[in-house]
């Protein structure tokens, strides 16, 4: 199968070359009067050369061929003959074709050069982004499993007496490594669904209040020293959106407030209904749904706030581990519904992620009244 496909490609490269300089010269044919054949030449020395940029050598050399061929046979007089009558004439076409062959050779060997300086360049990314990945899983994931490998071994220990009160305590520090660990895994496992693209949103109408404390609850533990404001209205509609993908992004970016701010900072969750949105006139961009979530931290380093959403990428000076996921599923889960998401430093400090949704409503109040 391969192989019929390179043949093929092969084919079209051959075709492609031989419509090219028979095109160009029936052209240059029409104003030979006026050019001459020397600048002729150097026309069909260009064409070779821009084919050389992206087809393989053998077309080109062919190319060459077909090219010193037509000007001898077309543009050096007598015409329709492949009879030189110069010796001039003679040396300028023996000249063209040396040129336009190794014209087309070196401009093939620069583009392969190149190519192979690309793919080393994208080995090269790859490998330090993967370094850096294993990197923060070696201390994300060991963290978790040696807090569970350490409980299990003293529960089970028949040496140490424990009490109940301190047995719960240890199935407890178990449930958090695990939710912890799990978190961990349905990251890696969401940005290889990002970067296959077989994410396929599965819309249905959605109560983001419900699924916000729903968020909260799973999170608890992680906020327990933190004061958290939820500002939702209780006339607020249902959004038809993907409840699993929303989930993901309110709990990303709520985790992520909770890990990176001191103990006892705020964390606001803000959701706006902006009715009546004129998609074919909104200079300002607005979205019936808008969700933010805002913190009183320190906020994100100016320069670097436009690579937070880049993947495995950290902050420099932050102390705290991470894979460097967790903001690029955010970005990838709210593109997938069509969204948009904004992060800004607020005026008295702290982050502020802005996410809009372009979500059909359902007005559950005027339901409820009817």
């Amino acid at each position: 199968m391969k192989s019929t496909l390179s043949q093929f490609k092969l084919r079209n490269q051959y075709l492609i070359c031989i419509l090219s300089v028979c095109i160009v010269s029936l052209l240059c044919l029409l104003t030979r009067d006026f050019l001459g054949h020397k600048v002729i030449g150097y026309i069909l020395l260009v064409v070779v050369s821009l084919l050389a940029m992206f087809l393989d050598i053998f077309p080109v050399l062919m190319s060459a061929v077909l090219s010193a061929l037509f000007l001898n046979f077309l543009f050096i007089q007598p015409y329709y003959t492949f009879h030189i009558s110069t010796s001039e004439d003679t040396l300028f076409l023996f000249l063209f074709f040396l040129i336009t062959l190794i014209n087309g050779v070196l401009t093939h060997k620069i583009r392969k050069t190149e190519k192979k300086l690309q793919i080393k360049e994208i080995r090269v990314n790859t490998m330090k982004l993967y370094n850096a990945l294993l990197d923060s899983l070696s201390h994300e994931l060991r963290t978790p499993i040696s807090t569970i490998m350490g409980a299990i071994d003293t529960i089970q220990s028949k040496t140490v007496l424990i009490s109940d009160e301190n047995r719960q305590k240890l199935y407890s520090e178990i449930e958090k490594a695990s939710l912890r660990l799990n978190h961990q895994v349905e990251n890696l496992l969401n940005m290889s669904r990002l970067e296959t693209g077989v994410i396929q949103p599965k819309i249905d109408w959605c109560d983001l209040k419900e699924l916000i404390y729903n968020v909260l609850d799973h999170l608890k533990e992680d906020l327990q020293f933190h004061k958290i404001v939820v500002d939702v209205d209780d006339n607020l509609p249902l959004f038809k959106l993907d409840y699993g993908l929303t989930e993901q992004i309110i709990y990303n970016l709520i985790f992520n407030a909770s890990q990176y701010t001191p103990k006892g900072a705020k964390i606001q969750i803000k959701v706006e209904y902006n009715p009546n949105v004129d998609f074919e006139y909104n200079p300002d961009k607005l979205m019936p749904c808008v969700i933010t979530i805002s913190d009183d931290g320190n906020g994100f380093p100016e320069a670097e706030i436009d690579k937070v959403f880049d993947k495995f990428y950290r902050l420099q000076n932050s102390k705290t581990g991470g894979t460097g996921l967790g903001l690029s599923i955010v970005k990838g889960f709210v593109e997938a519904q069509h969204g948009t998401i904004l992060l800004e430093n607020g005026e008295e400090g702290g982050s502020v992620f802005k996410i809009g949704f372009p979500a059909l409503i359902m007005n559950t109040a005027a339901i409820s009244n009817e």
